[in-house]
């Protein structure tokens, strides 16, 4: 009997353990990094979902809208945003622009950029309905606040994030909406936007004209902008505690400097006009990365020395403290270690 009892003891001391392990690696799967024999790259940052083009249709020039349908799917709020597994294994951000309490679908739309990284002109390409996509997700670091007053400005595509709000306007809100783009036809969801705010929203066919319409701001107001970086930069300058949502990464600038990875035993320079990634998987090609933009983490990399230039728009400040994502993030000075 003593000899059961033991057996049994010991039997429960492993199990607990595993399960230790196992939320161990699930909350750091980079952690033990001294005993992996191969650079490990990122982990992913929520669970994916198989969801089914129901619906495609272009609702506006050189743009086009998703439902993706699924099973209780996640709910979300105003300003979120899905990453989109693309068919060649892309990984692409869009803002969610339905209703945030239907959990059977979601819809995204996105603007065709010929001269992009090839993840716009897959989807108006190759994303039919009926098609199976996979998706993380939703995610949002562009959150609706309540506040006294609202403005709001966006340009093109950068409606979506922005049409959520607008639908979510306590009844009686004070706000106003500048919509600026190349023409009427170019510009998603603008009849929408039109019905939600007579005589609150600016229509704006070219360059608009953002001193006027941020003049005498409500003190109080949350202002909330997305759309090409000039729009988003001439309103930061303008209000820098501006909500913005960006969808491509800030401009890589900034000196040369060395990036020492550890475990591989080689040193190497990043030009002021490349990356961290690009010169890693230089030397290590299996290197893993997906976004090149600073939101999906999949390049997230471990810093042993050296103070990081943190460009992403996902890490939270308690992981900025010892990671970066090498895809946008630099050394504030001459020399970053990197546990690779």
């Amino acid at each position: 009997m003593p000899k059961l009892r033991t057996v049994a003891v010991v039997a429960g001391a492993a199990l607990l353990a595993r399960r230790a392990m196992r939320r161990r690696v699930r909350v750091s799967p980079l952690w033990p990094m001294p005993a992996l024999q191969e650079p490990v790259s990122g982990r992913p940052r929520s669970r994916a979902l198989r969801v089914l083009v129901a619906a495609r249709e272009e609702v506006a020039e050189g743009v086009v809208r998703l439902r993706l349908e699924g099973h209780g799917l996640p709910r979300w709020e105003p300003g979120a945003h899905l990453d989109l597994v693309l068919p060649s294994g892309l990984v692409r951000q869009y803002s969610l622009c339905g209703d945030p309490e239907d959990t059977s679908s979601y819809t995204v739309a996105t603007r065709l950029v010929p001269d992009g990284r090839g993840g716009s002109r897959e989807v108006h390409e190759q994303v039919r309905e009926g098609m199976e996509l996979e998706v993380r997700g939703p995610r949002n670091r562009f959150r609706f606040v309540e506040a006294d007053s609202y403005v709001f400005v966006a340009g093109g595509i950068g409606i979506t994030p922005v049409l959520p709000m607008l639908r979510a306007l306590p009844e009686g809100a004070e706000w106003r909406l500048l919509y600026c783009g190349r023409d009427r036809a170019s510009m998603p969801f603008l009849e929408d936007v039109e019905k939600l705010g007579e005589g609150r929203v600016t229509v704006v066919e070219g360059t608009p004209d953002v001193d006027g319409f941020l003049a005498d701001l409500p003190e109080g107001a949350a202002v909330y902008c997305c759309g090409p970086e000039g729009l988003m930069a001439a309103v930061e300058e303008r209000f820098p505690s501006v909500r913005l949502e960006r969808f491509t990464p800030r401009a890589s600038t900034g000196g040369a400097f060395e990036v020492e990875l550890r475990r591989s035993g080689r040193t190497l320079t990043v030009t002021p006009d490349s990356t961290v990634l690009a010169a890693v998987r230089a030397e290590l090609p299996n290197t893993a990365y997906s976004c090149e933009q600073g939101f999906c983490g999949t390049c997230q990399q471990r810093v042993l020395e050296g103070e990081v230039d943190h460009r992403d728009e996902l890490l939270t400040d308690a992981e900025r403290g010892d990671s970066m994502l090498i895809c946008v993030s630099r050394a504030r000075g001459d020399r970053l270690v990197l546990d690779i």
